[in-house]
């Protein structure tokens, strides 16, 4: 898809449809931007006659006989005083599936004028709506189908602030190429995106940018780094577990380093606790977290991102077989700290204490984040509007809150209260990997901190609500959604 920039409405071409954008007023709906004789001659009589109101997300469409576009979209975005980028996401978003539908080409998408926020919000509003929608997952499907799922080929921005207009499409461009990337490799099969086929992936970073160093610790290094965490996991698979490490460096003159750590169980059946029918079909989401970390080094990359970022992946699959690990039995990490197996369905902090504790010791970051579908709970309590954040040190927790209520996807912070050790005591080792359904999300989190260093800020974010939702949403048409791209990228511009 390409985008373009039109300063002046006069000055635009042909397409197949125009976005204009309508305020919700006391006296009724109001253009957000001006309009010329052509359009107020087929808008007024509908504006007058009270069917139409501008509220937020009001689609409605108009068929001119002449003009430069086949198609006129009215979008209500609301009353003006209320204005959000979040409502402009929502509303162009639902725009652009629109006309996805319809198998637009190419379309053209006012920008509302307002001084109730800044141009840059409303232009990022608008662009990351259009971008983030103009998305599907198609490489599973035949040809037929493939052509049903239509994507819109070049989307003209009209109107607006011109200052900085061409390096903010750049940018956000960029960015939603990194949110499709990790889409997509949510969305690929089990079968296919296996521990080797995210290894590749990382090589690929590696080939296409010059500030990223790939290493990998297949099944022979693991066992001589004695990460028996990962290994235990990945024992009963055909596939052999890895460990990915990916290096970027934007910033040689800095020594901090951000440890970014991605679960990756790439197939989740439960283990020898079986998950049942009905919770192991969608288990292909479980490596959402080595996604986000895989997609925030592409775009960390593609942007020339001012950071140091130590990307790290604990791959495999938890599978049953003659030499799955077994509950009840004890495995040593390569931290040296030992675990009882209560449940072989809570593998993912299993292998994700074993990356924790890696990064520490070769690393030393400054502050580590790890991103993980770790617990049914979290989508009990949150549903899929916030992800569950875990920290052991504030100001983290609220620089990653903030940039989550920038580019809404949010965080709840949650508590790690010390009484909830007591849920993973065990009698036969150090501590043991489940505490039962009670607080689940949080006892998942407090077995992850006691791999952490007191002196490393942490953060947890359990994104098992939010990572795969179960019906589309305004901008996010496929159940992938790709979150914690933006999140990270807001929170890195923060730091910088």
């Amino acid at each position: 898809m390409k985008l373009g920039i039109i300063a002046k409405i006069q000055d635009r071409n042909f397409a197949d449809a125009i976005i204009l954008p309508f305020w919700k007023g006391k006296k009724g709906p109001a253009p957000a931007i001006h309009l010329d004789k052509e359009f107020t001659e087929i808008l007024t009589p509908a504006i007058e006659s009270g069917d139409l109101t501008g509220k937020e997300g009001e689609i409605f469409y108009f068929f001119p006989t002449k003009g430069k576009e086949k198609r006129i979209i009215w979008l209500g975005i609301g009353e003006e005083e209320k204005i959000t980028a979040e409502i402009l996401r929502r509303g162009y978003g639902k725009a652009l599936v629109a006309l996805k539908k319809l198998k637009a080409k190419k379309i053209h998408a006012a920008v509302p004028s307002t001084n109730q926020i800044s141009s840059d919000l409303i232009h990022l509003g608008t662009l990351e709506g259009l971008l983030l929608a103009n998305y599907s997952f198609d490489k599973l499907k035949g040809k037929k189908e493939k052509e049903e799922e239509h994507l819109i080929e070049r989307i003209e921005i009209i109107g607006g602030s011109q200052k900085n207009l061409a390096k903010l499409c750049e940018r956000t461009e960029k960015i939603a190429e990194s949110v499709y990337y990790t889409r997509d490799l949510v969305m690929g099969n089990a079968a296919d995106v296996t521990p080797l086929f995210l290894s590749e992936k990382a090589k690929e970073l590696q080939r296409d940018f010059p500030k990223v160093k790939v290493s990998i610790l297949k099944k022979k290094e693991l066992e001589k780094e004695k990460m028996g965490l990962l290994l235990a996991v990945g024992q009963g698979s055909a596939v052999e577990p890895t460990l990915i490490i990916i290096e970027y460096f934007g910033d040689r003159k800095s020594d901090e380093k951000t440890a970014l750590i991605g679960k990756g169980v790439t197939f989740d059946t439960g283990g020898l606790n079986l998950k049942p029918t009905g919770s192991m079909e969608e288990m292909r989401v479980d490596m959402a977290g080595a996604a986000i970390v895989l997609g925030t080094i592409k775009a960390a990359a593609n942007l020339d991102l001012k950071v140091n970022l130590i990307g790290v992946i604990p791959a495999t699959e938890n599978a049953i077989g003659p030499s799955s690990y077994k509950p009840g039995d004890v495995y040593r990490g390569y931290s040296g700290i030992t675990v009882e197996i209560s449940n072989t369905d809570a593998e993912g902090r299993l292998i994700l204490a074993d990356a924790l504790s890696y990064v520490q010791k070769n690393y030393e970051p400054t502050r580590m984040i790890d991103f993980a579908t770790l617990t049914g709970g979290a989508v009990v309590a949150l549903g899929e509007e916030a992800t569950a954040l875990f920290s052991n040190d504030d100001e983290l927790a609220s620089q990653l809150i903030h940039a989550g209520e920038k580019t809404y996807e949010r965080l709840w912070k949650m508590p790690l209260f010390s009484e909830y050790d007591d849920l993973l005591k065990s009698k036969i080792a150090d501590i043991k990997n489940s505490g039962g359904k009670k607080a689940s999300p949080i006892t998942g989190a407090k077995f992850l901190q006691r791999f952490v260093k007191e002196n490393i800020p942490w953060a947890h974010l359990d994104i098992a609500g939010t990572a795969f939702v179960a019906e589309p949403k305004p901008y996010c048409p496929a159940p992938a959604t790709g979150v914690g791209i933006r999140l990270l990228i807001q929170y890195f511009d923060d730091m910088a």
